[in-house]
């Protein structure tokens, strides 16, 4: 039985990225959605396994899901945001590289966050203070470092005035950093693991399910957290600087400064 809400959380990826791996390499079911948009029967199944744990555990909580949307005690303060499968593309496709977000936000606080890496059989959580690694049993701190010099730079969230990819030739960017497009959100879990610098995306990220619980394990982690300009996040103009330390940070709100 898992009391907490944070190992709830834990476990509801677990069982998701079970249903994800067993899936893999099968034939993929597609079900369209808002433009070229689509989900999987992988999507919807490993959604109905973490609703199914949350459902059991928290009856009286309120669930936001990716492809069944609102559910539960309309009226609760607890909020649990779910990403079933985030890298619908990449898993489609046969390409490993995908994540599973659970977090359970109370009043407008995230307590509990978990971001599973089915293929690696990692998760990566946190209770709100402290964020760790689970693997093999067993959790480990996380601790970023931006040495690698690797930022993970989303395409699909434009900024405000320019396209993402206008940052890999911008002055402070080109030849000080290294670009990469991991398209999952598990590359802004990364960045509290120390496997990656950096992480950018342009849009609104409000009561995102896509990067809520990654958000949460990189503030835990100690991370700088910012929107686009170096501003509190969810602020305008939106978007999100994660660094793994102020210089980094620092040195990526000016080149993105340098595009407006």
């Amino acid at each position: 039985m898992h009391h907490t809400d944070v190992e709830i959380a834990i476990h509801a990826t677990e069982v998701a990225s079970e249903v994800i791996r067993s899936a893999f390499h099968g034939p993929v079911t597609r079900y369209e959605k808002v433009g070229d948009d689509f989900a999987t029967q992988a999507d919807l199944a490993a959604e109905k396994a973490i609703l199914d744990v949350l459902a059991a555990s928290c009856p009286g909580d309120r669930f936001l899901a990716e492809e069944s949307g609102v559910s539960g005690a309309v009226g609760s303060d607890r909020t649990w945001m779910i990403d079933p499968l985030c890298g619908t593309r990449n898993f489609a496709v046969g390409t490993p590289s995908v994540a599973v977000n659970v977090a359970l936000r109370t009043g407008s606080t995230v307590t509990a966050a978990a971001v599973g890496a089915p293929f690696a059989d990692e998760v990566f959580w946190t209770a709100g203070q402290g964020a760790h690694l689970r693997a093999d049993g067993h959790d480990q701190p996380l601790l970023p470092q931006a040495d690698s010099h690797l930022v993970d730079v989303d395409l699909d969230h434009p900024f405000p005035w320019s396209s993402p990819a206008s940052l890999f030739d911008a002055p402070g960017f080109a030849g000080e950093f290294h670009p990469r497009v991991l398209s999952t959100s598990l590359a802004l879990a990364w960045v509290a693991a120390g496997r990656r610098a950096a992480y950018i995306t342009g849009g609104d990220l409000r009561d995102s399910v896509h990067f809520t619980s990654a958000i949460a394990v990189c503030q835990a982690a100690g991370c700088v957290v910012t929107n686009l300009a170096g501003q509190p996040l969810h602020t305008e103009p939106h978007g999100l600087i994660a660094a793994a330390d102020p210089e980094t940070h620092a040195r990526l709100v000016a080149a993105i400064a340098a595009l407006r």
